[in-house]
């Protein structure tokens, strides 16, 4: 910056004359003018463009977000048709699930005085059912238990069945412990209501199964005597529900 100091106006006006200095300084002034106006309308004219493309940043926005709330209101409302819908369904399978108990405890005193040997102490075998898996001969069983009668205290016991047969063209009673990893801890039940037992087991492959000899016991304890409930179901009876 020291260049700046050297420079003399007076010298130059003597030098230029009054009248070259005036006009040099009215050029100076001039381009000084000129340059700053460019600049000036440079910038906004970039200060424009940046705006616009703000504004259109800000309008695309305002649209994702008017969109998202939309979604949001239709969500929230779906939501609540579904929690409606479902709290109807709960209270229709809770007034399913009375009327199925009553008509059970119906038929439990039917079935005391018709049927005394399907019951033990209310206890009833409601559904058996067995299903064919993927696996050649491999079978899921499931042996739904039902109390029919207002009891306070659990019933508790085992379930136990054995598969009769052929093998090889020859009478066969295959146990459930042969043909399965189950133990009677894994067969064992305590329940008030019901209780669904289930498993899955593997026939040999030459054995034709006919009919399922199913028991039920009731463990002796302190609440309750001991008993034991015999039913048979026919294999493809068994099937045939399933499908």
């Amino acid at each position: 910056m020291n260049w700046l100091a050297k420079i003399n106006l007076n010298t130059i006006v003597v030098r230029l004359g009054t009248f070259r200095s005036a006009l040099l300084l009215i050029s100076l002034i001039a381009i000084c003018v000129y340059s700053g106006y460019r600049i000036g309308n440079f910038y906004h004219g970039y200060q424009i463009k940046t705006l616009a493309q703000q504004k259109v940043r800000l309008d695309n926005l305002y649209d994702k977000h008017v969109e998202q709330n939309s979604r949001i209101n239709t969500l929230e409302v779906e939501l609540e048709v579904e929690r409606m819908a479902n709290n109807r369904s709960q209270i229709l399978l809770k007034n399913m699930e009375k009327q199925h108990y009553q008509v059970k405890k119906e038929l439990a005193f039917y079935e005391k005085i018709m049927a005394p040997e399907k019951t033990a102490d209310g206890l009833v075998i409601d559904r058996v059912s067995v299903y064919p898996t993927g696996s050649p001969h491999h079978f899921r069983f499931q042996v739904v238990l039902v109390q029919q009668l207002l009891r306070k205290r659990f019933v508790k016991g085992y379930v136990a069945f054995t598969l009769d047969g052929s093998l090889d063209n020859k009478p066969s009673q295959l146990k459930l412990s042969t043909i399965s990893t189950l133990t009677q801890k894994d067969l064992s039940f305590s329940f008030q209501y019901f209780q669904i037992i289930e498993g899955e087991f593997t026939l040999p492959e030459n054995f034709l199964p006919e009919k399922i000899d199913l028991s039920t016991i009731l463990t002796k304890n302190k609440w309750q005597k001991f008993q034991r409930l015999d039913e048979t179901f026919m294999w493809s009876d068994l099937l045939t529900n399933t499908l």
